[in-house]
């Protein structure tokens, strides 16, 4: 007996071969009718009890109004891809770069042609021990970026309708935060080995915390307002889309008018006005300086260490010195307390200096309590 034209039905389809003899196919075959159109679709199964399932699967996807159909196993890792990198730029956002460099480790192990609906759970998990086997060894915060994307990917397909379903995506644990910070005798020894131009970039970033690559190498004369001593950030350039201010210390000042002085000599020598604040001895700006430093962090006996670790010794700083951390978040740019506290970074000398001050209350709080019981004749 049939099935009523909106419930769909089951079968194999059937042929017969060079001898005339009638056959089956193997897999099951559903088909059903959405909007008066008929679908036929591959169940890819010789189970027919699951066959029936995603025939039921289809008919609730279609009472939703969502597409169904064989199109949507059509989908490739390569469309959810494009997806996120069309969503990402449709947005503004500016971690579209690293969108490209999760998407590249993503296509080596997967193939750009693989069917999203191959994308499976076991899948995933051979990606994870892929990422940070031999040969890769990446750190779990990276797999963890490069999975968020895969998700997002998925996310906006079902969106679309091209898919029908995520597959799940568990994140690895990470322990691997980075606790990089420079003490002062280091952070002085990597800026005596850096080049001359270079010098007041690592010196101002010290100070501020401030974003090397897109928040000090973009600026410009005209975010520094020397009378009033404040340099700012305007909110396109910020990554949380916030603009900020940091007035001048006595030190971020100096290097800010030695840094003028340095730029000006070189537009009285090339004849050319330059707008922007750290530039090359030629006058061009600066982009990117990781083989300098990374040469400068090596002669300075600290190899290894990233520009980024001025950022975390900045917030290192502004918890030593008694800044509120509502203050010190404002001043350095993080817009969650939960990132902010992964970088108030507490060092050993920070720490034997907080047990010496407990020390110190308890002998305190001890005399007290002495000389408290002979007032009262105990």
């Amino acid at each position: 007996m049939k099935s009523a034209r909106g419930l769909g039905n089951c079968y194999q389809p059937s042929y017969r071969d060079r001898h005339g003899v009638l056959k089956h196919v193997a897999t099951w075959w559903i088909v059903y009718h959405v909007y008066g159109k008929r679908i036929t679709e591959n169940a890819h199964t010789q189970d027919r009890p699951v066959a029936v399932r995603l025939l039921k699967q289809r008919l609730g996807e279609a009472g939703l109004g969502k597409r169904v159909g064989p199109a949507i196993d059509r989908a490739t890792l390569d469309d959810l891809l494009a997806l996120v990198e069309a969503d990402y730029q449709a947005n503004g956002r500016r971690s579209l770069k690293r969108v490209h460099h999760a998407a590249k480790h993503l296509r080596a192990f997967f193939r750009n042609e693989t069917k999203a609906r191959d994308i499976s759970t076991g899948r995933v998990t051979a990606y994870k021990a892929y990422r940070q086997g031999e040969g890769q060894k990446a750190k779990p915060a990276s797999v963890n970026y490069e999975l968020a994307v895969l998700r997002r990917g998925f996310g906006l397909a079902v969106e679309d309708g091209c898919v029908a379903t995520i597959p799940l995506i568990k994140k690895l644990e990470v322990h691997n935060a980075r606790e990089g910070f420079f003490e002062v005798d280091q952070y002085r020894a990597v800026v005596k080995h850096l080049p001359d131009y270079l010098k007041a970039v690592a010196e101002v970033s010290f100070i501020t915390g401030w974003r090397t690559q897109s928040e000090l190498l973009t600026r410009e004369w005209r975010h520094i307002n020397f009378a009033t001593g404040w340099l700012t950030l305007d909110a396109d350039s910020s990554k949380n889309g916030e603009g900020r201010e940091f007035p001048f210390t006595p030190d971020l000042k100096a290097i800010l008018e030695a840094q003028r002085d340095y730029v000006k000599e070189i537009e009285r020598r090339r004849g050319c006005v330059i707008p922007w604040v750290f530039v090359h001895n030629n006058g061009s700006p600066i982009k990117d300086f990781r083989g300098a430093w990374k040469e400068a962090c090596k002669a300075a006996l600290v190899p290894g260490r990233l520009v980024h670790d001025l950022r975390r010794t900045a917030v290192r700083n502004l918890e030593s010195a008694g800044v509120s951390r509502s203050a010190a978040m404002k001043l350095t740019g993080h817009r969650t307390e939960n990132v902010y506290a992964r970088y108030a970074i507490q060092d050993e000398k920070s720490l034997k200096e907080a047990v010496a001050q407990l020390a110190i209350h308890h002998a305190t709080s001890g005399k007290r309590e002495s000389h408290a019981k002979v007032s009262s004749g105990q």
